[in-house]
C-alpha cells in the first residue's frame, strides 16, 4: 500500500508532452527527515510521565519514542499524558512511561511514500508515524510533516499551471 505510486496532476497534463516536467505529487518518508532536525527524540518505558511531558516542552513536539535497548517498545503523546494520567488523577511524578504509552506502534520505513503514511493516520486516528530503517529508528513523521508536503507540492503546480498560462497558454 505504502509502495503505490502517487497520482499526481501537474501542467504535463495541460499542455501535452514536452510543456511542463513530471513532478510526483507526494515524497517519501526520507525527504521529509531530511527536512526535519536529525535529533531523535526519545524516553524509556521506565522513565516517568513528567520526563516525557519535559521532553516535549523542551523540543517543541507532541509525542516522543519510547525506546529501551535500543528497540522501539512505544510512543507517548501529550493527549496519553493528559487521559491516562491528568484525568484519573495520577502523579506525572510517579507514573512510568510504560503505563500510558501505545505499546508496538504502528511504522513506516523511509522508502514509504508521504501519500500512503497519510492514508494511514487518517484511518487509524493517529498523528505520529516511528520510522524504522532494517529495525533501527531513524525518526517520527507527523500529520505536520505531511501537511508541509502538500502545500510544498501545490505551490509546486500552482507555478507550474502559472508557467503554463503566461507562456503556453491561448494566446501566449
Amino acid at each position: 500500500m505504502l509502495n503505490e505510486p502517487a497520482l499526481t496532476f501537474n501542467a504535463y497534463h495541460l499542455g501535452g508532452p514536452g510543456q511542463a516536467h513530471e513532478r510526483n505529487s507526494m515524497n517519501t518518508v526520507k525527504d521529509a527527515l531530511a527536512e526535519k532536525s536529525s535529533a531523535l527524540i526519545h524516553v524509556r518505558s521506565g522513565d516517568m510521565v513528567v520526563e516525557a511531558l519535559r521532553q516535549m516542552r523542551d523540543n517543541r513536539v507532541r509525542s516522543v519514542l519510547v525506546i529501551d535497548d535500543d528497540v522501539l517498545v512505544g510512543i507517548v503523546t501529550q493527549g496519553d499524558c493528559a487521559i491516562k494520567v491528568l484525568l484519573p488523577g495520577l502523579d506525572a511524578k510517579q507514573t512510568p512511561v510504560g503505563q500510558v504509552m501505545t505499546g508496538h506502534p504502528v511504522t513506516v520505513k523511509p522508502d514509504d511514500q508521504l501519500e500512503g503514511c497519510m492514508a494511514m493516520m487518517s484511518a487509524r486516528g493517529i498523528r505520529h508515524l516511528p520510522v524504522l530503517d532494517a529495525g533501527k529508528v531513524v525518526g517520527v513523521i507527523s500529520i505536520g510533516d505531511v501537511v508541509k508536503d502538500i502545500i510544498r507540492n501545490l505551490e509546486h503546480s500552482v507555478d507550474d499551471l502559472m508557467g503554463y498560462i503566461m507562456t503556453d497558454g491561448p494566446g501566449g
